[in-house]
């Protein structure tokens, strides 16, 4: 297919060259629980449906992917060896990903979309890109809340955005909530990641969810009031900032620590988890989640690829490559993961992100939040 290149000794492919495209606008510890036996599991739905899959396998499906080559490459491995369907994918930023989905129209290549934020997946589901499916098995196994309320496209796993803070200079108990990083107590002591980032858009946004738009401004100019450093690229280089010194709280994916500490399980940076009052709204939590697309040539084999990703075997697997949650109860979590604790998650519905993004944007803009 043009644009997409072998890997050698596996069968799905890769492009990583950048895509020239025209960018669309806008886009910018769980208890286990009982399992219904009465619903087919995923790995017993996708042995019985065996010989339908590889009716379809004469052409193998296309994945459009923001997440990245060695986050997916080995679960695409693993559902070709149980399944005889092949993979391929394109790993990519969104927007340039959902700019050929819709320029392609009909002759689309992409079977599935695969993004890393809950906005992204929103507004796919907005512009007519996904179709809506039945599946028991993702109905099943994917929270409401971390869903398409038309079951345009499901969660595959959950990373929380939460408060990281240094060991050496914080006292945790003086923490509290994200609102309140914009007190007076955090002048000068704040780092965060730029808001040309999805993911605090997104936080932003399900702010906006819960609070009058006021009480976020407030919040927002706070935050750019407390700031010790200019805004950082990357959660990595802010957590690097905490343990040098150069500010003392911020905000980041948990999973950006988790590969800092694999490195160094010493650095003196922790996590806290805000908003766990009996009145607050828990912990942000995002997904990484997929949708098959409008005009999908395999829709059948993408959706059992889909239903694959939330089964047992593959949920251990994908929040374990990235040091994340499995958006499956009773999963078990990854050692490092299961050290930071437990917290109470917002179970405000994710859509809200996309929903609300624009709004959050412009708010930040207006804060001088860069």
């Amino acid at each position: 297919m043009g644009g997409l290149t072998s890997i050698r000794g596996f069968k799905s492919k890769v492009v990583l060259a950048a895509l020239s495209l025209i960018v669309l606008q806008g886009c910018s510890d769980n208890e286990p629980t009982q399992k219904d036996e009465s619903i087919p599991s995923s790995e017993q739905a996708l042995n019985n449906n065996a010989s339908a899959a590889k009716a379809d396998t004469a052409e193998t499906i296309v994945v459009f992917s923001e997440r990245k080559q060695h986050l997916i490459e080995p679960l695409f491995k693993a559902f070709t060896e149980q399944t005889g369907i092949d993979v391929e994918y394109l790993t990519d930023s969104a927007q340039p990903l959902l700019a050929r989905i819709s320029s392609q129209g009909k002759n689309t290549e992409a079977d599935l979309f695969m993004a890393v934020d809950a906005g992204n997946l929103w507004f796919a589901a907005k512009e007519n890109l996904l179709k809506p499916i039945e599946s028991e098995i993702l109905e099943k196994n994917v929270p409401n809340e971390f869903q398409d309320p038309k079951n345009r496209w499901f969660g595959l796993s959950k990373r929380a955005r939460t408060i990281v803070y240094s060991t050496e200079r914080v006292d945790p108990k003086n923490l509290s909530t994200y609102e309140d990083l914009a007190s007076d107590q955090w002048k000068g002591r704040l780092c965060l990641r730029t808001s040309q980032k999805v993911y605090n858009q997104s936080l932003v946004a399900m702010l906006l969810a819960q609070h009058k738009q006021a009480d976020v401004e407030k919040t927002l100019a706070g935050w750019v009031k407390n700031l010790a450093t200019p805004v950082f690229s990357s959660d990595g280089l802010l957590i690097e900032a905490i343990a040098a010194g150069q500010c003392d709280v911020g905000i980041v994916n948990t999973y950006y620590l988790g590969e800092i500490q694999a490195k160094d399980p010493e650095v003196p940076v922790k996590i806290f988890w805000p908003n766990q009052g009996k009145d607050d709204t828990g912990v942000h939590v995002n997904i990484t989640g997929a949708g098959v697309t409008k005009h999908a040539q395999h829709p059948e084999a993408a959706q059992q690829l889909l239903e694959w990703l939330v089964s047992d075997k593959a949920q251990a697997q994908f929040a374990k490559l990235n040091y994340e949650y499995p958006i499956v109860d009773g999963i078990e979590l990854d050692p490092m993961v299961s050290a930071w604790g437990k917290f109470k998650t917002d179970e405000t519905s994710i859509d809200q992100a996309g929903k609300n993004q624009a709004t959050a944007i412009m708010l930040m803009d207006e804060a001088g939040y860069k």
